[in-house]
């Protein structure tokens, strides 16, 4: 059973959260680095400028996982009681939340926040191993990765895609494609017809024809590749959990480094005004703001 905020109050919670500091640098549209956050996987900002943060706190520790929001410094919890919540993204008024082996759901216009079950761990075809990233196209389907023994042998990952129905289907794994190991950030056209992703066992970045099922390389040499974004431009970003990177990839597929000397780059996002970068760092306890002008 879920909990929101005003019905369970975590004393560790209550604790990190007089220990939270916000920078008094502001950005644009209050946008500021933040730290004293619980193992910060993914972020995401919504269009009123609303920033979510999803919090794994202890990493295989069920019920303590939470999503902090964050509005123009001043912080709150949304939703506490999850497992280890990774991916978010938003569909009209709804944050969808990727928590270990389900996919929850939290309505953002309700006066009381509490999140529901979209996808439980049985709705999928093989029990998921490790429910990561999300991505969403303009007709509300939700595409997921479950990264499979990222851990371990760094093989057994899946691609799934979810209609607003819940109807769901297996885009990739393994046995389709060899080279799909551990598939981590995804991010999707607003068609639905183009998936980017990155293995995060690879660090190697593809694109998918869901017409022609066809899988290519975009680029490789990113490490640990987590979250993916993408300018309006067609620059996109990708982070390096694992070497605390931050990597741009222009139009030609010519790889840069953006920063680097974050302990763990996870699962990056773009601000609305798309100009600038948030980055949490997982094990920093941080979330940073790089600015793309």
């Amino acid at each position: 059973m879920l909990f929101s905020q005003h019905q369970r109050a975590w004393m560790p919670s209550f604790l990190a959260g007089l220990l939270l500091t916000v920078t008094s640098h502001s950005q644009a549209h209050g946008l500021a680095p933040v730290s004293g956050l619980l193992t910060p996987e993914s972020v995401v900002q919504a269009a009123d400028g609303k920033i979510y943060v999803s919090e794994i706190n202890g990493f295989g520790q069920d019920g303590d996982g939470q999503i902090r929001v964050i509005d123009h410094g001043k912080t709150s919890v949304l939703v506490q009681g999850l497992d280890d919540p990774k991916g978010l993204i938003i569909i009209g008024n709804d944050l969808y939340i990727a928590d270990k082996t389900r996919v929850l759901r939290v309505a953002l216009n309700q006066a009381t926040a509490s999140a529901e079950v979209f996808l439980a761990a049985t709705d999928f075809p093989k029990l998921p191993q490790f429910l990561n990233d999300l991505s969403a196209d303009a007709n509300g389907n939700l595409y997921i990765s479950d990264s499979g023994d990222i851990l371990g042998s760094g093989k057994g990952g899946i691609v799934y895609k979810v209609t607003p129905q819940r109807q769901l289907s297996l885009l990739l794994d393994g046995s389709i494609d060899a080279r799909i190991l551990a598939p981590n950030g995804l991010l999707t056209d607003a068609k639905g017809e183009h998936l980017l992703l990155v293995d995060f066992t690879s660090g190697v970045l593809y694109t998918y024809n869901l017409l022609t099922k066809k899988l290519d390389e975009v680029a490789s040499g990113l490490g640990g590749g987590d979250g993916i974004v993408k300018q309006a431009n067609g620059t996109l970003y990708v982070s390096d959990w694992k070497s605390g990177k931050v990597f741009k990839i222009d139009q030609q597929h010519k790889v840069t480094l953006v920063k680097e000397g974050y302990q763990s780059a996870a699962d990056i996002a773009l601000s609305q005004d798309d100009h600038h970068l948030l980055v949490p760092d997982m094990k920093a306890g941080k979330l940073d703001i790089i600015d793309l002008h």
